[in-house]
């Protein structure tokens, strides 16, 4: 799952405990809980960027807006249980009537529809609308950006070049529909997958919207995603330039949604305010409806945890996501070039500037985060061999420091110099680009990169995008040298973060990898982890891969972070959601 707030996959829990135990929580819950929830007002959700990335559930792969759309307007088969702590991680039945039932030793998976549920337009959701709805994702060419996982679990043959010979529902051959209809079956209400592995965790992936009912007439591909049609308690009535707003889906029914509990009247984000403007309307309550829907700016935190007078409306986090920088090895094939900025980089003046490790975190050892506690060991490759240590001293064993190790990075260069002159020139001459997000902390990071890598002789440039970051930087055509992105697992197993982010299976890998020396001997041991049954055994090779990942530098790791949250002060039942990381949205009222 992607980070959203450069900004966002999911870390549920299969080892729950594991994962709660970690998260620290300041000001978890509103003082109001213990009042009866009201229902009725207006809650508004405050965000600096243009828009969402997707509305289209089958293209929504980020962890906040998964959990947004997922608690008002989209229904999956399960869900996780919208409750605090550890009990949050837990599956629930939402369309199905129970958690699926596995089978062939999980490579078959069975879901019954429960009776009632309904889209927008009053019409009964059915199996063969699941089915419909788990068959766009196979469209790449029209569905981009969402989970793969069914592409490469489902029993459906491949063509030489390892794509699948279904291509979706637009264009597609005999054979293709032949092989989906095989995999995917309905009989009465129960839909049927059948998988090409056994997949212990595949009901977890039900919990995704790429997993969940389209309408086949209704349906127009791409443009889709301005308006999905709602199956939740809320619909979508504007997708603006300036605001995205929920009013109450009259044909969803109670009765048949066990999971959410629909309080207020509209919800509504609105889009493209300036961060400042955001935090002084948080500092100053004049919106007391409302929440910060991408945390307060670093230069406001000590505002908000600091004054006793928002312990209630506010919240600090460990959070599930490795934060890096992607390298594009198509235009940055240099491995030293790439040391070289990683060793060159001042991660102290960053972390010291988002607020220290008490706001931002802690320094990455790799791209697995310690809240995956089983999958999880620092890779002495990258970043401090203890990774909770944040002093700015040399680690003998990485040769990280966090100021800049510029000694290292220096002799790197010199090497660069006469193994790949061409990527040099680029380096110290044309210069680097870097794709980001916009902020208004940019005037203030940006100087901080551009004088570490100066210091080697290196030239920086970003690419600040506006709107659809994702959807921009996995287009091989539109990517930069590097991209600023984070991860976190779509559920406790580095099955959904190694794979993902270094294969060409993977639906995110954004280093481009494929023709890295390096890449066939990694894929073989990625296929050998996906086969391997035996827990400690798996895990014990993911930290193998994590470590390879970073010998190769394929990404710049940056931070384990940390999240915060704030909202106004007649926003009540406010708790973490483990899941997701986030808020849980759907349980808010406005006390009136």
């Amino acid at each position: 799952m992607r980070k959203n707030a450069i900004s966002t996959r999911v870390l549920a829990a299969l080892s729950a405990g594991a994962l709660v135990s970690t998260v620290i929580t300041v000001g978890a819950t509103s003082t109001a809980n213990a009042a009866t929830p009201k229902a009725g007002g207006t809650l508004y959700f405050l965000e600096h960027t243009p828009r969402l990335d997707h509305y289209d559930p089958s293209r929504i792969y980020t962890g906040r807006d998964l959990a947004f759309m997922n608690s008002f307007h989209t229904r999956t088969l399960v869900a996780y249980n919208p409750v605090p702590g550890e009990k949050g991680t837990t599956l629930v039945p939402d369309l199905a009537t129970n958690t699926g039932v596995p089978s062939n030793e999980a490579k078959t998976w069975k879901f019954t529809l429960r009776p009632g549920g309904t889209f927008e337009d009053g019409k009964a959701i059915t199996c063969e609308d699941v089915k419909y709805g788990s068959s766009r994702v196979f469209a790449t060419d029209v569905i981009s950006d969402g989970p793969q996982y069914l592409v490469s679990w489902l029993d459906i043959p491949k063509n030489a070049d390892g794509t699948s010979i279904y291509t979706g529902p637009y264009k597609n051959t005999p054979a293709g529909v032949a092989a989906f209809n095989k995999a995917v079956t309905c009989k009465g209400s129960t839909i049927t997958f059948n998988l090409n592995k056994s997949i212990a965790d595949f009901n977890y992936l039900a919990t995704y919207g790429v997993i969940s009912p389209v309408q086949k007439k209704l349906d127009t591909g791409d443009k889709y995603d301005l308006n999905p049609q709602a199956t939740g308690p809320y619909k979508i009535v504007e997708n603006s330039a300036t605001q995205l707003r929920l009013v109450r889906n009259t044909k969803w029914k109670k009765s048949s949604d066990s999971v959410r509990t629909p309080y207020p009247d509209e919800v509504i984000i609105q889009f493209g305010l300036d961060e400042e403007v955001i935090d002084q309307i948080m500092l100053e309550d004049t919106i007391p409806n409302a929440v910060n829907f991408g945390g307060p700016l670093p230069t406001n935190r000590d505002k908000f945890f600091k004054d006793a007078k928002f312990a209630d409306r506010r919240m600090n986090n460990s959070d599930p996501y490795a934060r890096y920088l992607a390298f594009n090895l198509v235009k940055m094939p240099c491995m030293e070039i790439r040391q070289a900025m990683y060793y060159a980089r001042d991660a102290k003046a960053l972390l010291d500037y988002a607020g220290g490790p008490d706001y931002a975190g802690s320094y990455a050892t790799g791209v697995i985060s310690p809240l995956l506690a089983t999958d999880f060991a620092p890779t002495k490759v990258v970043g401090p061999s203890d990774y909770k240590n944040t002093a700015d001293v040399l680690d003998p064993t990485t040769g990280f420091k966090p100021s800049g190790n510029v000694a290292k990075a220096q002799a790197l260069m010199d090497t660069a110099k006469t193994k790949c002159p061409a990527d040099y020139k680029k380096a110290t001459e044309d210069g680097i680009v870097i794709d980001g997000r916009p902020s208004a902390s940019d005037n203030d990071t940006i100087p901080i990169n551009v004088a570490a890598f100066a210091r080697v002789g290196i030239k920086i440039s970003y690419n600040l995008i506006k709107s659809g970051y994702y959807p921009t930087v996995m287009d091989a055509t539109k990517q930069s040298d590097l991209s600023t992105s984070g991860w976190g697992a779509d559920w406790a197993n580095a099955s959904t973060v190694i794979p993902e982010l270094f294969t060409t299976a993977g639906g995110f890998n954004l280093s481009q990898n494929s023709k890295d020396p390096a890449y066939k001997a990694f894929e073989d041991k990625v296929n050998l982890a996906m086969k391997t049954t035996d827990r400690k055994k798996q895990a014990a090779l993911w930290k193998e891969l994590d470590k390879e990942a970073m010998k190769n530098f394929w990404v710049l790791p940056t931070l384990f972070g940390k999240a915060q949250e704030i909202w106004g002060s007649k926003v009540q039942n406010v708790f973490f959601w483990v899941p997701q990381g986030n808020l849980a949205y759907g349980k808010l009222w406005i006390n009136q």
